[in-house]
């Protein structure tokens, strides 16, 4: 069965299950990073390692998104989203029975890194079920599982001081279970509103343009999600339950500006809330490495990672109105950059302190980065002007020479 893509229905339970496939994915995502602090101590990590022990899941996770979403695309979300979370028993399982060594533990990171995939089958499979002038809204709302931060950062280093570090990686099989019940019994698959055209996403330039955006914004959340408690106690010597609270505030800030970012670029365009969300995020970078005073360090935190989520919202407002027909891909491709982009910031934060004893000149790095960007879809919109009616009009074109 097809439907036209502007006469699709809506399905609030596959939503759900979508939100809460990517919640738990989320949690299970950056739980290493919840834990950092207690694991870094455990095994006695240096800067460096402490990096990459929060970045090697991000990196698993982005690799493992093109792959996923070209699945969900042949096969259905609903299946490749089921599959995802009963392979998640693995690494939760290694980790709470041998994690007591480092190349353990960059094993565990590598296979947990697989819940950071759901973002292109989630979305993907939540997005198919609604028109174009409503994927802002549900693409947010679907997308607001990045709230899953806030819960692990919330909880595990809580419930770690009771049952230890080992024991959180076990306890967190408990919600795996449930949600996975729950995605099989709730979530439905779209009629298909056209057949997918195989990889021609790949040789769009708009592609690699959101592919760029993308890796500032949710590599920035994501990257600072997972590092922030690392950087707190390094910081501040803040402990592992604080550091925990801070950055889920921190968190809450940038999934909760996600769905609202969606419904604002419904409202006055994806590129036009997108610029304004690169140039706030690379002024609150280049204040915090200006080493801030710690109360206004975490209010340029809350204000980084707020603007990271508008800038999410915005680019996954136009995503699925470019790529209609290959929603999938196109999420698997530019999500895989994003979570890319999450993967350099601990690395680069974790060498350049200890190489170089601190985090200024490496938020500087970030500043200056966020702003050249800022400053390239600037060029953009004014070299291509209209650049979406540019894009649509091109879809246009394609369809009648079909």
């Amino acid at each position: 069965m097809t439907i036209e893509p502007d006469n699709r229905p809506g399905h609030t339970p596959t939503l759900f299950a979508c939100f809460l496939h990517f919640d738990l994915s989320f949690m299970l995502w950056v739980l290493l990073g919840a834990l950092g602090i207690l694991i870094a101590e455990d095994l006695r990590l240096s800067p460096a390692q402490q990096g990459m022990l929060v970045a090697l899941p991000l990196l698993s996770g982005s690799l493992l998104r093109i792959p996923l979403g070209l699945l969900s695309d042949r096969w259905g979300g609903r299946r490749v989203g089921a599959s995802m979370l009963a392979f998640l028993f693995l690494p939760l399982s290694i980790g709470w029975l041998a994690g007591s060594s480092w190349p353990v533990m960059i094993i565990v990171g590598l296979l947990l890194g697989t819940a950071g995939a759901s973002f292109a089958v989630a979305l993907p499979l939540a997005s198919a079920w609604y028109p174009a002038h409503r994927q802002g809204l549900v693409m947010g709302i679907a997308a607001a599982g990045n709230s899953g931060t806030v819960i692990t950062n919330l909880l595990a280093p809580r419930l770690a001081a009771h049952v230890g570090w080992h024991g959180v990686l076990a306890v967190a099989m408990i919600p795996l279970a449930l949600v996975l019940a729950t995605f099989l019994l709730v979530a439905r698959e779209a009629p298909r509103v056209a057949a997918p055209r195989t990889l021609t996403a790949l040789r769009e330039p708009d592609l690699w343009w959101f592919c760029l955006f993308y890796s500032v914004t949710f590599g920035g959340y994501v990257g600072l999600s997972s590092f922030l408690p690392l950087f707190l106690r390094a910081q501040h010597g803040v402990d592992a339950g604080s550091a925990g609270l801070l950055t889920a505030l921190a968190a809450f800030a940038g999934s909760g500006a996600r769905p609202f970012g969606g419904w604002l670029a419904d409202r006055i365009g994806g590129t036009r809330l997108l610029g304004l969300s690169l140039a706030g995020l690379a002024l609150a970078y280049a204040g915090i490495a200006t080493g801030p005073a710690f109360v206004p360090l975490i209010c340029l935190l809350v204000v980084a990672m707020a603007c990271c989520g508008f800038g999410n919202g915005a680019v996954f407002q136009l995503v699925p109105l470019r790529f209609r027909n290959q929603v999938g891909l196109a999420t698997g491709v530019i999500g895989a950059i994003g979570g890319l982009g999450g993967f350099c910031l601990p690395m680069l934060l974790g060498l350049l302190r200890q190489h170089r004893g601190g985090f200024g000149s490496g938020f500087v790095l970030l500043a200056t980065v966020a702003m050249l960007v800022a400053g390239l879809l600037q060029a953009l919109t004014l070299v291509r002007s209209g650049w979406q009616m540019s894009w649509q009009a091109r879809i246009t074109r394609v369809a009648e020479e079909a």
